[in-house]
């Protein structure tokens, strides 16, 4: 079953260039995955410090792998999360 992840972030005050650089090098990688269909980050428009990311994979391995890749650990874990002041994670499943 498609997994769906609608994320949440805030960047620091001062960070969220950072933080958009960080999304840009992340986007294109992640979707390469294998199983990854969607994966887009989104900027507010009223508030720079505010970011959404949609993600969709085709099954609870491929969000997995996700989680595990290298990429994610050092673009998301080692560089990103410390910009943050805060981070929501909504894990979903579509209607069917």
């Amino acid at each position: 079953m498609t997994v769906v992840l609608a994320v949440t972030w805030v960047a620091k005050d001062g960070e969220s260039d950072a933080v958009a650089e960080l999304l840009r090098k992340l986007m294109p990688l992640s979707r390469a995955e294998p199983g990854c269909l969607q994966y887009d980050a989104h900027r507010d428009p009223d508030d720079r410090n505010a970011f959404f990311l949609f993600e969709r994979y085709a099954d609870q391995e491929a969000f997995e792998a996700h989680g595990a890749s290298s990429h994610f650990r050092e673009l998301v874990l080692e560089q990103a999360l410390p910009l943050l002041a805060s981070r929501q994670r909504h894990l979903l499943t579509p209607l069917v």
